[in-house]
Parts: structure tokens; C-alpha cells; sequence
């Protein structure tokens, strides 16, 4: 059997006052060491790129984080600078992929803005801005240089009894990392709710009658996955779905 393919998405941003497409090496690095794919970077290129036959070609489709935020306009609210920033060339990007994914039936592990790009494609909401809310947890990334401060576990979470995620971490809580602004306010009608932080706010989703692997996780198991149990249980759990699709394909 050839290599599987997994896509891994990118942002679009600016360096130097010249485009580029970016992607955080601990995305590749995750799915190549701890899956048997090789994984490749899908530019945020929007109606630029032929959607279909692009995942045609992908045995997996990792949605990772970002420091951009989904733009207000595609959950029905209003753009504001305090909302910043957007990535509107990855949203236009993203959202059609997922979309295409899910008809496809690919495998998908949605990372932090991937979660929600995720919850924006079913039809749910965000709040641009949790840590304004009184009775929520200041989620933001803490302000220390070291990444192993930033990405370090900070809250726990509960996993739904019975859910997918408590299958595959063999646990009903754990610790996760927390760097997001964002958050799910209204959660899209085809979501199940895989996990709450202690402040109520969801942290984990799969897609409800998913014939694959179809989970999203607001925390980063990316960083430095191999080191971290419950990361490497979800990227197996990953990785035998890509696997799975690879050998249906050939079969086919």
C-alpha cells in the first residue's frame, strides 16, 4: 500500500510585507511521527484551487489552529477590529474543504480555529471573545516566551460518558492546553459535545453519524504529541481511520 495523504491546512498571512502560506511545523511533525501518512500543506488559495479532486487525492484532513479568527459574517454576526484577526483567504479556503471532506466521507481531525471552522460549517456560532464573558475562564494563551508554558496543560475537561473521545483516552477527564479567544456559542445542529471545560464551554465535538473519524478539539495535541499519551491515542485513532480509507481506495 502507498502512503496515505493527509492534508494539513494553512494560513495566509503577510512577512515582511510578502504573502505567504503558513503552517506550524508541530501540525506536519505531529502526523508525521505519529501516523503512517505523509502529510502535505494545503494553501489557503480559496476558488483558486479544484476542491474535489484536491481531497479525491487526501486519505485525511487535519484543520489546524491559527491565530486568525473565522470571519464574523459566516455565523450571522458583525465584523469588529476588536474581533481581529481575520484570514479571509483561509476561511474561503477551509470552509468549502470541510464541506467537500464531510461529502467525501474523509477522515478529519480539527484543531482550535479548525474546531471551529468546523462549527461554522454545520450552522452553529462563536463568541469572538470569551474572556469577556463574567462566568467563563480566561482561555487566551499565557504570556510567558516558553512554549512549553503557552502549550502546557492549564484546565481540565469532562468527556461526554459513552463519547468517542472518552473510547479512545480510556478516562472521563483530562488536562488539556488552552490558547484560543474564540469559543462555540451556539453549537451546530450535527455536533455531539465530546467535552466541557469547567466554565461550561465546549471543547471537543465529533460529527454525529460520521462514518470515519470526524473529531474536533478546541486544545493544541499537536504539541509535541509523541511525548503526551493522550495525543498519541488520538492521533492512533486518526491514523487507523486514514489507514482504513487508503485501503478502501485501493480496493475500489
Amino acid at each position: 500500500m502507498t502512503t496515505p495523504l493527509v492534508g494539513v491546512t494553512a494560513d495566509f498571512k503577510e512577512v515582511d510585507e510578502r504573502p505567504f502560506h503558513v503552517v506550524g511545523d508541530k501540525y506536519l511533525r505531529a502526523v508525521s511521527d505519529c501516523t503512517d501518512a505523509t502529510p502535505f500543506i494545503v494553501p489557503a488559495m480559496g476558488h483558486h484551487l479544484d476542491i474535489p479532486e484536491l481531497v479525491r487525492h487526501m486519505d485525511g484532513l487535519v484543520l489546524t489552529g491559527s491565530p486568525a479568527n473565522v470571519h464574523p459574517t459566516h455565523y450571522g454576526h458583525e465584523p469588529h477590529e476588536r474581533y481581529e484577526p481575520y484570514d479571509e483567504a483561509r476561511d474561503a479556503t477551509t470552509l468549502p474543504l470541510i464541506r467537500e471532506a464531510l461529502a467525501q466521507k474523509l477522515p478529519i481531525f480539527a484543531i482550535c480555529r479548525g474546531f471551529q471552522e468546523l462549527n461554522v460549517v454545520f450552522g452553529g456560532s462563536l463568541h469572538p471573545r470569551l474572556h469577556e464573558l463574567e462566568d467563563k475562564l480566561d482561555h487566551r494563551r499565557p504570556q510567558d516566551p516558553d512554549p512549553d508554558v503557552q502549550y502546557g496543560p492549564v484546565h481540565p475537561v469532562s468527556l461526554a460518558p459513552g463519547g468517542l473521545l472518552a473510547e479512545i483516552l480510556g478516562r472521563d477527564e483530562t488536562m488539556v492546553n488552552s490558547l484560543h479567544n474564540q469559543g462555540i456559542d451556539r453549537l451546530a445542529p450535527g455536533l455531539a459535545v465530546e467535552a466541557t471545560a469547567p466554565d461550561g464551554i465546549i471543547e471537543a465535538v465529533r460529527i454525529e453519524g460520521a462514518e470515519s473519524f470526524a473529531l474536533g478539539v478546541q486544545w493544541h495535541p499537536e504539541y509535541k504529541a509523541p511525548a503526551n499519551p493522550d495525543s498519541v491515542k488520538l492521533y492512533d485513532a486518526f491514523n487507523a481511520a486514514v489507514l482504513a480509507r487508503k485501503r478502501r481506495k485501493i480496493a475500489a
